[in-house]
């Protein structure tokens, strides 16, 4: 019978990660379970850092705030993590059991693991070891395999609507480009759809590489229509035919994480464009102002559905799950189906050769949508 569960967030943060705890508190309490969160995610679980959450308490008003009031670990791989000897070297070990032998000490059933891929991965490799795990998919990317729809996407892309709604006054006052850039380092959703949202003229992303001249052509068409102005949206891991994802720097975040740190693309772009077309150019990046603040109400209700069917699922004894939305109802699949190939205890997750990530694919409606309406997509 289940007595106590715990909440770890992981990952970058996003809009509904309160919503979620909030929705697993709730759900839990009603079923006389207790409920404690990890702090900094898998960190605290190694560090075994955990706190009891309750309604009357630290989950009480948090579904309209941002972040995760139990915080988050980005780059935290606990199956291959990066330990100071006495004598000053560094090495990487496997303290995968460390954790698990502090959740076996906390009494805990069962760990909800809110998170991306990454997250999942090591979701999956927990539940290998032997703890009963349910991960919940996290991230404004949007790319985790199983479900159509992760919490803190629509509210990224509605923040990135904004910004080329405010865009396309300044491009057409000045009759210049203007160029947004918008997270995505593998996969092109907030690029695609706030275009389409935002009445953007180009979107491109990382699973079509673009052809300048496509896109020098799409802005000449529309000088010839009288549009003295285009807006273009592109997404951080997008990349010339030919050519690689731009990147400011590799970081030293441990084995196992993805340490390419992406930025530049949008300021390529406008260096190209400025000077194939003679327009002036000008480049926003939205950065971190996708992640951060209140979440849509979108978000909200599927944060809270995801929360209480992952405690539903707990309390009927389903384990090793990530719950997912599949043709818009709430569902699960096994972990295993989420990490794919990538089976090896540890391995990176990620744009690996083995990775299992959900990327946009050219027969996906918001593409045929896209082209249907004459976004140029720079292919």
């Amino acid at each position: 019978m289940l007595k106590k569960v715990a909440i770890l967030a992981n990952g970058g943060d996003v809009a509904g990660f309160n919503a979620v705890i909030r929705a697993i508190v709730k759900t839990a309490e009603n079923n006389g379970v207790q409920c404690f969160g990890y702090i900094d995610g898998y960190k605290g679980l190694l560090e075994n850092n955990y706190v009891e959450l309750t309604t009357v308490d630290k989950a009480s008003g948090i579904i309209y705030k941002g972040g995760s009031i139990i915080g988050s670990s980005i780059n935290t791989n606990v199956f291959n993590y990066k330990v100071k000897n006495p004598d000053g070297t560094e090495e990487y070990k496997d303290l995968s059991e460390q954790c698990i032998q502090n959740v076996k000490e906390a009494g805990f059933d069962c760990i909800f693991a809110l998170g991306g891929d990454g997250t999942q991965k090591s979701a999956r490799d927990f539940s290998v070891r032997g703890l009963n795990v349910i991960g919940i998919p996290k991230t404004i990317d949007n790319d985790v395999v199983g479900t159509d729809i992760t919490f803190g996407y629509n509210t990224a892309v509605s923040v990135a609507t904004e910004a080329i709604d405010r865009l396309h006054t300044t491009g057409a006052t000045h009759h210049r480009i203007m160029i947004l850039e918008v997270m995505g380092r593998y996969a092109g959703w907030i690029a695609l759809e706030s275009a389409i949202s935002g009445g953007g003229d180009v979107a491109l992303i990382p699973e079509i590489p673009y052809d300048i001249n496509k896109v020098v052509n799409k802005i000449n068409g529309r000088k010839k229509r009288g549009k003295a102005f285009s807006v273009i949206v592109v997404a951080e891991g997008a990349c010339p035919i030919g050519g690689e994802m731009v990147t400011k720097k590799t970081r030293q975040n441990g084995s196992g994480v993805d340490n390419t740190k992406l930025g530049g693309i949008s300021e390529k772009l406008a260096d190209d464009l400025e000077e194939l077309t003679g327009m002036e150019t000008r480049v926003t990046i939205l950065g971190y102002v996708q992640r951060g603040g209140t979440p849509t109400a979108f978000d909200r209700v599927l944060s809270t559905k995801y929360g209480a069917k992952a405690m539903q699922l707990a309390l009927e004894g389903t384990f090793n799950v990530l719950v997912v939305i599949k043709d818009g109802k709430l569902d699960y699949i096994s972990l295993e189906d989420v990490v794919g190939r990538n089976t090896e205890i540890g391995a990176a997750s990620g744009n690996t050769e083995n990775s299992s990530l959900r990327k946009v694919d050219f027969n996906n409606d918001l593409v045929k949508t896209a082209r249907s309406i004459g976004i140029s997509l720079g292919d």
